[in-house]
């Protein structure tokens, strides 16, 4: 078995770490004492690892200053078209050596710590995650953003700054239990807040119509102070940023009329407004109609809009109008786009700008809107899409709900001149949906205020044309398009498997990192022993450690030989753990049943956040940790097979566990998953996977070929044939033995012994409401399972479906998806000239 490298050896390898060169050594270290002194004001004496790991946060951050200050000042002088990604969260996860990775500096500052004597895995591990998004759309955001950094586009992200991210998981009796992630505790050494550049955000009031136009009156102000952090990319000296907005209460905040008296509870009172940044709401795929979230995605959008169109009135050669109060070319010089509805409100908002503030006529008003605003649909459950009450933006945003009241006229006119007396298409089409409780349909309003709407994947993209958005497709086909999801390779293959990386390099040199699709040059090497053998090696080393790791965490001893079977995600009842489980809890049945058989070793791990209110969700999770409860603990089954929950899944958690798995479960019944980008960061990585024909599962299987990967299952023809046939679970339970054996067990309290009801709720779901037929791929997916055991006993032939993964794994990267953004919704092209770095003049 392959040991670890030693640190000794770590350092000898001159690879895509970058070369540390004597002089940039002595540099880091110079910087890192003088950081600990003058910043940290700590001598060697009395400094805890936290401060070591700040004052290397500092140094590396002087790195990017310059460099940051000058991309800045080019795109002032240039004047290029301006990108801006609104998202209500950015899943950056940790900072420090991601920076050191883009700018070349890893291997010196290794070098300079182990010579001050310290560890900087040990320092790495001590940063908090940025755990401002959910899942996979905001970790898609930040791969978006790394990868407009790399390809030299001037685009900021914009969001909020959550005191809180999502919720730090503990798991108590089996249970999930939330924390809140107080991740600013301690300091976040990478933002610079802008306090100069503070905007007022309005609320409430009323509207009046003057001769002079619409004015917006007696509204209550919250303050939006940003926070921005760099985005660097890859070795080309361009810093982006991202804009977090914070919310503050102004100084006169409830002195004005009311308080007059009661001074003290006036200022209390601020918490009131600084609330709106005080929280993320933890759902994912999950609309939660609150008062606060309604604020939350107003005061992003208000505060990024006027930043956006302050930029754009200053900017050198913005507007030939000596003031530049001249929208006309606004289009050209700005793109907005829109991560899903919760920013949806940028298009009531623009409108109000251009035409309550800068007095531009309304329709010319609507065609700049139209021409700068895009938005991408991230899901097709109807569970997630934002339905807003009339009656909450009656009282928060009344100017907005008169503006979206007058859009939806002006759009039903256009249907229905173009469909006369069809009246349940109007029905079907508006923005606003009449019933009970009318609501504002809000994708409906970004699909109407947007010039391209995209989905993520390709079969995703067909669903939102020939279902979600069918009639709106059939009004204006141009509108729609497909960009499927991708990661960046720079923190998903360089950074958290760079002994991968490192062996590639080796084969077919560097180019890969910025162009991944010349992995496919990896084809040439798949009967190539030394580098099966390498290949195999890295993933050995990978497992041991994370087998360390999993030790030393959270005391569980786990078989490195075995297959690692990692299925790690939100838990969704879409995302099918529940098929998992039963196909772990068959395995068991088998081993019980022939206890001297020899069975291929497997250790079954699942991970993922459950939405705090989300009971299902809840219950499986105890489910999972029921089932490893007594499977883990039983003799006969040994080390053949472990049932592991990993708790508090996370971005730096996802980094330690990609690398090491063996198997990547995808297993979403078809047509719900709309792209998936976990997927995607296994196949890179060297995992084979096991999936349904759903979301970018489908082209990871073009482009490796079908029988590279383990496909199973019902396709979404097959779907929609049994949802018209009747979906019928007990047909299932009666006529497959091995799947009413799990089902009784669980049922009967078989894993729950001293709750025997505990899982009654979750029999009831399999058996009579399951909307994702669980039941319906049982079948296919033990059976498919049993192939992957075949295959993973010849561990040549496996090996080569592996390098056969990564070799076609090239289409996955972000910086493919963002040139097609670029290119064919926000017209500018990807720039591959470096801006030149700080210590060499401008020209």
């Amino acid at each position: 078995m392959a040991a670890p490298l030693s640190d000794g050896d770590r350092r000898k390898q001159i690879s895509v770490r970058g070369i540390a060169g004597l002089g940039d050594v002595a540099e880091v270290r110079k910087s890192f004492n003088r950081h600990l002194h003058f910043t940290l004001v700590k001598d060697r004496n009395v400094a805890t690892p936290r401060d070591y790991y700040f004052a290397l946060a500092h140094t590396v951050r002087d790195h990017l200053v310059g460099r940051w200050i000058r991309t800045q000042q080019h795109y002032y002088e240039r004047d290029p078209k301006r990108i801006y990604y609104l998202s209500l969260e950015f899943y950056m996860g940790r900072t420090l050596q991601n920076t050191m990775v883009n700018l070349g500096l890893q291997n010196a500052c290794d070098e300079a710590i182990y010579q001050l004597g310290l560890d900087l895995e040990e320092l790495e591990e001590i940063e908090e995650d940025a755990g401002l998004g959910n899942g996979g759309l905001g970790r898609l955001a930040a791969c978006f953003l790394d990868s407009m950094a790399t390809l030299g586009l001037a685009a900021y992200g914009y969001g909020i700054r959550y005191e809180f991210g999502i919720f730090n998981q503990k798991i108590v009796d089996g249970w999930q239990v939330e924390e809140a992630d107080d991740w600013l505790r301690y300091g976040n050494p990478w933002e610079k807040a802008r306090p100069e550049y503070m905007l007022p955000v309005h609320f409430y009031g009323r509207v009046e119509h003057t001769p002079e136009g619409v004015k917006w009156i007696d509204t209550q102000v919250v303050l939006a102070m940003p926070y921005d952090t760099p985005v660097p990319g890859y070795k080309n000296n361009t810093v982006n940023t991202m804009r977090l907005w914070s919310a503050k209460a102004p100084n006169d905040f409830n002195l004005q009329e009311f308080n007059m008296g009661d001074y003290i509870e006036a200022v209390l009172d601020r918490n009131l407004a600084e609330n709106i940044s005080r929280v993320l709401y933890p759902n994912d795929n999950f609309f939660e109609g609150k008062e606060l979230r309604l604020k939350q995605e107003y005061f992003v959008v208000a505060a990024t809009l006027q930043d956006i169109i302050r930029r754009f009135k200053s900017s050198k050669f913005g507007c030939r109008d000596p003031v530049r109060t001249c929208f006309e070319t606004f289009p050209d010089k700005v793109a907005i786009q829109l991560n899903d509805t919760h920013p949806a409100l940028s298009i009531p908002e623009l409108m109000r700008i251009l035409v309550d503030v800068e007095k531009v006529d309304w329709d010319k008003a609507w065609e700049i809107t139209k021409r700068t605003c895009a938005y991408t649909n991230h899901t097709v459950l109807p569970e997630a899409l934002e339905r807003w009450p009339v009656s909450m933006f009656e009282k928060l945003l009344p100017r907005h709900l008169e503006i979206i009241y007058a859009l939806n006229q002006m759009h039903l006119d256009r249907v229905a001149a173009l469909y006369p007396g069809d009246i349940d298409r109007l029905r079907r089409m508006s923005v606003i949906e009449e019933g009970d409780c009318k609501r504002i349909n809000m994708a409906h309003l970004c699909v109407i205020g947007s010039h391209a709407v995209n989905g993520v994947a390709r079969i995703h993209s067909d669903i939102v044309k020939h279902s979600v958005f069918k009639d709106f497709y059939e009004l204006e086909p141009e509108k729609f398009q497909n960009k499927t999801n991708g990661i960046t390779p720079r923190r998903w293959l360089l950074l958290c498997n760079p002994g991968l990386a490192d062996i590639i390099a080796e084969k077919i040199g560097e180019g890969f990192i910025t162009d991944l699709s010349q992995l496919k040059k990896l084809l040439d090497f798949i009967d190539n022993e030394t580098f099966i053998r390498d290949v195999a090696k890295v993933k050995q080393e990978n497992k041991l450690k994370f087998a360390a790791y999993l030790e030393e965490q959270y005391k569980v001893k786990i078989n490195p030989m075995s297959m690692f079977d990692v299925q790690v995600k939100r838990i969704h009842e879409y995302k099918r753990q529940l098929l998992n489980c039963l196909h772990a809890i068959t395995l068991y049945n088998r081993i019980r049943c022939n206890p001297s058989k020899s069975f291929v070793p497997r250790t079954i791990m699942i991970g993922g956040k459950a939405a705090p209110g989300y009971h299902m969700a809840k219950m499986i999770i105890k489910l999972i940790t029921s089932i490893g409860e007594v499977i883990n603990n039983d003799p006969y089954v040994g080390d053949k097979l472990k049932v592991i929950f990993l708790e508090n899944y996370r971005v730096s958690l996802a980094e330690k566990v990609i690398p090491a798995a063996d198997l990547s479960q995808q297993i979403s019944t078809a047509g719900t998953e709309a792209s998936g980008t976990g997927n995607m960061k296994f196949m890179v990585n060297g995992a084979l996977t096991i999936g349904t024909m759903d979301g970018a599962n489908v082209e990871m299987a073009e482009e490796a070929g079908e029988g590279n990967l383990f496909i199973f299952g019902m396709r979404v023809e097959d779907v929609e044939a049994l949802d018209r046939k009747g979906y019928n679970a007990r047909e299932y339970y009666e006529s497959l033995p091995e799947l009413r054996q799990a089902i009784d067990q669980i049922s009967s309290g078989f894993f729950s012994p001293r709750d025997p009801g505990c899982f009654k709720d979750v029999v009831n779901m399999l058996m009579y409401h399951d909307r994702f037929k669980v039941f319906a791929d049982y079948e296919a997916y033990i059976k498919c399972q049993g192939q992957v055991d075949q295959l993973f006993m010849d561990p040549r032939e496996w090996t080569r479906k592996v390098i056969r993964n990564i070799a076609c794994s090239g289409k996955f990267s972000s910086d493919r998806t963002i040139t097609e953004y670029a290119r064919e919704i926000w017209g500018v092209e990807p720039c591959a000239t470096a801006i030149p770095p700080p210590n060499l003049p401008r020209n």
